[in-house]
């Protein structure tokens, strides 16, 4: 069978393309309550094809439900990238890096969950593998298609907002005992599993990255905990005088929110992060407020669909692997002044593109799903 990429290169023929074929690799909770039904609102462009996890059982029963042709184990994933054009990887952090570059090197192009990975070091050559394979690679942040966070961009890019001067967030839930998020070999900590929410909120609505970072992390005692950062409270400082400060924590309550304040308003938008649920906040410009809401939303499918759409025009994707690469620059630099009591500075890197409102899907809400072999993560 041809490669992904000799499969999908640029044609003059105006037959209707294929849809791209997919894989989705780890079948934890988040591929099962929302990246495999997210196909049925994808099916414009995209297909689920087979499914990688090293449990038959789940493998069986997913693949029933889905309509799936083709499963594998781990040890089989070779096998697996002979039958699909892309790949979305849904396993843990450390995994993201090694399945990337496999992938990359049988020609298949790969859709990665958030963070990238855990080091600056294999975010690189996960870059390097997809471009020397001519494959893309894009890391999955679902908030560049979401309707409420980019009508937020906007209102700070407009100017209507003034001159934009701070950003702060919170982010936390209760961390079920035994998740693999407290897991330090895994690449678990608050920073990398939901920190990189409010850092990349604050790079896309200033639309600046940072030049020097502050961070402490604490912690309760709670034992389960014991190997990462429990909570951190962290500030990016950008130019013209403008931060960004946010708290993360696995062991608080639910809370998913953020504001952006300029010179002449400011924008809030709680909850901000969530999937499961719909968003919504405020803008207040010259002291009039407005209401922003958004009713709930499959915020998977829009990547799917934004995604096949570069492979089959073979254009770059925003968010591409530079976007994930500079999120983890950030966050190993958080951990490296939490540790040492100091700010710690940035190099300058361009990370390209940010999202606009052109990348707005609105696709419709997803049903319910029942778990095989999965827990979420929230006690």
């Amino acid at each position: 069978m041809a490669s992904a990429r000799s499969r999908r290169s640029s044609s003059k023929s105006t037959r209707t393309p294929d849809p791209i074929r997919y894989a989705v690799v780890g079948l934890g909770h988040i591929a099962q309550v929302a990246v495999l039904p997210a196909f049925r609102n994808a099916r414009k462009n995209s297909v689920l094809t087979a499914l990688v996890s090293d449990d038959p059982r789940k493998r069986q029963l997913l693949a029933k439900r889905h309509r799936v042709p083709f499963t594998f184990g781990y040890d089989e994933y070779e096998r697996c990238l002979e039958q699909v054009d892309a790949v979305y990887v849904a396993l843990p952090n450390s995994m993201h890096a090694e399945y990337t570059i496999r992938a990359a090197r049988a020609g298949v192009h790969v859709l990665c969950e958030k963070p990238l990975a855990v080091t600056t070091d294999e975010c690189e050559r996960m870059i390097e593998a997809c471009r020397e394979a001519g494959v893309k690679l894009m890391v999955a942040y679902r908030l560049h298609f979401e309707a409420l966070n980019l009508e937020a961009v906007e209102l700070a890019r407009s100017g209507r907002l003034g001159d934009l001067r701070y950003f702060n967030s919170s982010f936390s839930m209760r961390l079920r005992s035994g998740n693999i998020r407290a897991r330090r070999e895994l690449g678990g900590g608050s920073l990398y599993d939901i920190g990189v929410y409010c850092i990349n909120a604050a790079r896309y609505l200033f639309r600046a990255e940072p030049v020097e970072v502050m961070a402490m992390s604490v912690h309760s005692g709670a034992s389960a905990l014991r190997e990462v950062d429990e909570s951190t409270g962290a500030m990016l400082r950008f130019d013209r005088g403008r931060l960004a400060v946010f708290v993360t924590s696995f062991n608080a309550a639910d809370v998913a929110a953020y504001r952006i304040a300029g010179t002449k308003g400011h924008v809030r938008i709680d909850p901000a992060y969530e999937y499961a649920e719909g968003l919504s906040g405020e803008v207040a410009i010259d002291g009039k407020v407005r209401r922003l809401r958004g009713p709930k939303r499959d915020q998977f499918a829009p990547e799917l669909l934004y995604f096949s759409d570069c492979v089959l025009r073979n254009r770059e994707p925003e968010p591409s692997g530079v976007e994930g690469l500079q999120d983890v620059r950030i966050v190993q630099a958080l951990y490296e002044s939490a540790e040492t009591g100091r700010p710690v500075a940035l190099a300058p890197l361009d990370t390209g593109a940010h999202p606009t409102a052109r990348q707005r899907v609105d696709v419709p809400a997803i049903r319910k799903q029942r778990l095989v072999k999965a827990r979420s993560a929230s006690a």
